[in-house]
Formats: C-alpha cells, structure tokens, sequence
C-alpha cells in the first residue's frame, strides 16, 4: 500500500454564510459516509455570526465551527479551514451540496489504483429543478493542458479529495480574483502542474444549481475574473481553444450587461479564435435582445453552464 494511504482520515471544509438548512444537508452527507476512519469537518463562517451549537464528537466524526480569518470571500473561507485542518487527507463541500454514501471510500481505492495521484475526484450529479444530470470527468483529460483546453465543470470542488501534503506544495487559494469567481479553476490548473488526478468514475456528489447560488447573474464579477485568469496564465495565447472557452464567456457576460458594442467585438474575436465556439452565437443572441436569465436556466437543464 502506498505510504500515503496508510492514514486516511479526511478534514472536510465547509465555507457558509447565511445558508443554515444548505449547511445541514451538506453536514448530513459527509456524517453518514460508509467510510470507517476519521472525519473531521471544518465548518468556516465567513462574514456572518458562528452557529457553535453544530460543534460535535460522535466516535470517529467530529464537527468544528470556525470564523474566516482571511480576507472576506469563499477563497479566504477556505483558506482559513486549510489552515485548521489536522488530517493528512482534505476534501472540500461547498454548503449547498451533499455527498453520497460511498464518495470517500470510491476516491481513496480510485487513489490506490493510481499510483502518481495525490488528488481525486468523482463524478457529479448536477441538480437543477428537480432533475439530475449524470456528469463524468474523463480521465485522460485531467492535465493541465486538459484543463487549460476546457475548464471541465464536471470536476467540482465538491469532489476534490486531495493530500494537505499537496495542497501546501499549491499554496492558498487566490484571494486576489476578482470577486473570487473562478478560483476553484485557477486551484485546478495549480494542482494539474504538480499531481496526476484520480477519478472515481460514478456520480457520487449531488450539486445542487440554484438562483441562490454566489455567481447566479453575476455578470460583471464573472468578466473581471476571467480577464484575470487569462492575465494570469500567459499559456493561454498558445491554447486557442481554451482562450476562446473564456473570450466567449466574457462576450456573454458583456451581453448580459447590456454592453452590445463589446460584446459583439469580443465574439467576433472568438471567433477568429475558434469558429465553431458555442458561445458565440450565444453572445450576440444575448446582445441582440435575448434574456440571459432565458439562456442560462435553458444550459443548467442540460446540466451545462456558460
């Protein structure tokens, strides 16, 4: 057996704010996981009062409460529930998702079967009114170029089991992204740099799509960050493709804001990128007087974003 694995239990970080019933569910599928070691789970409230009274000890499963000491915003929140974690093994849920019964122990025989990986993820189902939607990261894709080339929704933070060993080669996650849109995506392109991914190939996530979700319409926020994550890694300019994925989000988004000139500009320069981006048509039906909001709940019942 790999040294590493020797040891599995899991410090699990839930970031909150505001969202108690969410909380609990999320809480529920991470107590009740077929999974016979340690769970520790690190519930982080960011800008809003502690709720301590979900403090726990039930043999093996612990619950801490904890305040987001960084900077205000789901990438301080977990870094802060980084910094207080205590197992070798970290996983993270977002408060609004719930994980199925056999997700932990699936990831670590995922983990046992490749031996490079220090970091796995599963499939996901994606729940949106009252429908899901089976999604499955391959696995032959999950490199840096891979994701580079496609930002891969289907590998979600809910999912990521990954070593604290690993994750303090990656660093914090980047406080600085505006808004802190996308940062589950930059996190992804830092660990593809260091560490192969193991998959387990089954949906074993439930992520639920909701208008309560953080960057639900938040089309300004979402354009300011991808100009970031394109600032950031100049290795775009040689993946076309990928470059046109993000030019075409942004094209949408200007749309959304109502900035037509812009937004036909950017499409237009998506296109030369990669005629066949799918946001392009998507971008000037929205600039031509298209809701967004229409555009937007008709991807998320195909279990897709923008």
């Amino acid at each position: 057996m790999r040294p590493d694995l020797v040891n599995r239990s899991v410090s699990v970080l839930i970031a909150t704010m505001d969202r108690p019933q969410l909380l609990r569910r999320a809480l529920e599928g991470v107590l009740h996981q077929d999974f016979p070691h340690d769970i520790e789970i690190v519930v982080c409230y960011d800008n809003n009062q502690p709720d301590l009274s979900l403090e726990m000890v039930d043999g093996n499963r612990r619950i801490r409460v904890i305040t987001n000491t960084h900077s205000k915003g789901l990438a301080g929140a977990r870094n802060s529930g980084v910094a207080a974690a205590s197992h070798p093994w970290l996983a993270f849920c977002d408060d609004d998702d719930e994980w199925l019964p056999s997700k932990l122990a699936a990831q670590f025989e995922a983990l046992a079967t490749t031996p490079d990986a220090r970091v796995a993820t599963s499939g996901i189902f994606i729940h949106y009114e009252g429908t899901d939607t089976a999604r499955i990261p391959d696995p032959a894709l999950l490199t840096f170029r891979g994701f580079l080339e496609d930002r891969m929704t289907d590998v979600h933070p809910s999912a990521t089991l990954v070593s604290a060993e690993l994750v303090a080669e990656i660093g914090d996650v980047d406080e600085t992204i505006p808004g802190g849109y996308g940062e589950d995506y930059d996190w992804l392109l830092r660990a593809a740099r260091l560490s192969s991914f193991a998959v387990a190939c089954e949906p074993l996530v439930r992520v639920h799509w909701h208008g309560g979700s953080y960057f639900f319409e938040k089309w300004k926020t979402i354009d300011e960050a991808l100009d970031f994550l394109v600032n950031k890694y100049p290795e775009f300019e040689d993946h076309p493709g990928g470059l046109a994925r993000i030019r075409g989000q942004q094209a949408v988004a200007r749309a959304a804001m109502g900035k037509r000139g812009d937004a036909a500009r950017m499409a237009f320069d998506t296109f030369r990128l990669r005629p066949t981006e799918k946001r392009v048509p998507v971008a000037l039906a929205v600039a031509a007087g298209v809701p967004a909001a229409t555009v937007l709940k008709f991807a998320h019942k195909l279990g897709k974003g923008i």
